[in-house]
């Protein structure tokens, strides 16, 4: 088994007011990698005090979904006999109610678009491999939202 961390950092800027619901959203997450990237709450969820130019929770989340899928692909992709020689993704995520006053990411929608090195599979087993890879996927497996590839 393996631990993965994350580091977050906030902190409170001159003229934020917590108290009233008035200071920006925006914070780091760095990774056990080294890498830092600028987060923030979405702007559909705090308006002005998020950062825009960052990413958010639920973009982190959808990303998190594809890049998954996407490296569980290439596995069974490879293990069926196919290379792939470019694998793209623009992944879609969808927040909705569950119950009063709580939300989630209720579905993530994969549009990947690979190209082959030599033949590609057939539709059908296309389908199946995109099958394997998400049930492989670590991420889809720790999470309740409904994962769909079109």
């Amino acid at each position: 088994m393996a631990t993965h961390t994350a580091d977050i950092r906030w902190t409170l800027k001159d003229g934020d007011d917590v108290a009233k619901g008035r200071f920006s959203r925006g914070h780091e997450v760095r990774f056990d990698g080294g890498v830092t990237v600028p987060a923030s709450a979405s702007p559909h969820v705090v308006g002005k005090w998020a950062v825009e130019a960052a990413v958010d929770p639920e973009e982190m989340l959808v990303a998190a979904l594809s890049s998954c899928h996407m490296l569980s692909f290439l596995h069974v992709a490879r293990l069926a006999g196919f290379a792939v020689a470019a694998y793209a993704d623009h992944a879609e995520g969808v927040t909705g109610d569950i119950a009063p006053e709580r939300m989630a990411v209720t579905k993530v929608v994969l549009h990947p678009r690979i190209e082959w090195t030599g033949s590609a599979p057939e539709k059908e087993k296309l389908e199946q491999l995109h099958h394997q890879a998400h049930d492989i996927c670590f991420i889809a497996n720790s999470v309740t939202t409904q994962v769909t590839v079109e």
